[in-house]
């Protein structure tokens, strides 16, 4: 399939720069697999589209603050988004500018504007460049970094309190409050990006549908910068999965389990969780995992654990964008990306939200 297919084209302007208020007041668009029709709804309607039984999949991962500013010994500024774990102290890390940062440099950062240097305050947090990466990581300016502190904080404290959240690059408005940035139930640290899809859900919102006897329940889904990156390839099929850390616990996997033989749904919220159950599905059944998962899906897939998604409008030529074709058909999806940028939408992480069913 040519990557050209998965293109489509989006008006600046309706790329959201902040979030909804109230989270469920954003815009809804129900697309309907079996007849095709489209509906134009607001995102607090869609307890209406769950039937007592069904079970509805979140991710509970939480964003945590990935981004560092920081100086080398030579002087020069630079930024750190950290992307993965090796241990509590070595770190893979997107590096901007990387072209001259090499094995051996050091890197001693900044406290956040709003923390400033105050009195008595004695640690610093700095970081020393390991060995290259792979070839194609250097040249995406990824490097492996190992955290020190000079001070009475452990690494993990440090980054928490010198990082910021990231926000993606098409974003240029301040967040005023970081937390419109997390789901109202994100828990474990993990993700450099939001599961956006949930940002849409209150408190409220879950009470109501766990009251209309609909079991909602959590995976853990720590999602990296590759998710979102646009695929570089000529077809989808030679594009390289990026691989994330999905935990099923045994108990989701046992209520999706009941819910299939009750005859009733699994609603995934957002590609992180669709991915994650997918990659649970074993022998016909949901089956409890921790690991990690390169589950690639586009058209031609073959979806065998989720019976419908809740999901924002995708960047064009992405992964995800070949997620919800394999879902709902190349044709389908691309006629109500079509719609909703004829109504106005609004698109990506602080936009608006589809069901698709």
């Amino acid at each position: 399939m040519d990557v050209a297919e998965l293109d489509y084209e989006l008006p600046p302007e309706l790329i959201a720069q902040t979030p909804a208020e109230p989270r469920d007041g954003s815009r809804l668009l129900i697309i309907h697999r079996d007849s095709g029709l489209l509906e134009h709804r607001t995102f607090r309607d869609v307890r209406e589209f769950f039937q007592p039984g069904d079970v509805l999949v979140a991710n509970d991962s939480r964003v945590v603050p990935a981004r560092l500013r920081g100086r080398k010994a030579t002087g020069g500024a630079v930024e750190v988004l950290l992307l993965q774990p090796e241990t509590p102290e070595v770190w893979r890390a997107l590096i901007r500018p990387g072209r001259r940062v090499y094995p051996g440099t050091g890197i001693v950062f900044e406290p956040p504007s709003h923390e400033g240097h105050r009195e008595g305050r004695a640690e610093c947090l700095q970081a020393e460049v390991l060995e290259r990466d792979d070839g194609a990581a250097v040249r995406d300016g990824i490097r492996r970094l190992r955290f020190s502190v000079d001070g009475p904080l452990s690494v993990e404290q440090a980054l928490e309190r010198y990082g910021n959240v990231p926000l993606p690059p098409y974003i240029h408005t301040r967040l005023g409050d970081p937390e419109r940035y997390q789901t109202v139930y994100a828990r474990p640290k993990g993700s450099v990006a939001a599961p956006t899809a949930g940002l849409h859900f209150t408190p409220e919102l879950l009470t109501d549908l766990e009251e209309r006897g609909v079991g909602v329940h959590y995976v853990t889904c720590h999602i990296g910068l590759h998710t979102f990156r646009p695929i570089q390839v000529d077809t989808v099929e030679q594009h390289d999965i990026h691989e994330e850390l999905a935990i099923v616990p045994a108990h989701v996997a046992a209520a999706c389990n009941a819910a299939r033989e009750e005859g009733r749904r699994v609603f995934a919220v957002g590609t992180s969780s669709v991915r994650s159950l997918e990659s649970c599905w074993r022998d016909g059944r949901f089956q409890p995992h921790e690991g990690w998962t390169r589950l690639y899906i586009y058209p031609s897939y073959c979806y065998r654990a989720v019976d419908a998604m809740i999901t924002n409008f995708h960047l064009p030529r992405t992964t995800l964008m070949a997620l919800i074709a394999a879902f709902a058909g190349k044709e389908l999806i691309l006629r109500a990306y079509r719609e909703a940028v004829a109504r106005r939408y609004r698109f990506y992480s602080f936009g608006d939200a589809c069901l698709i069913l």
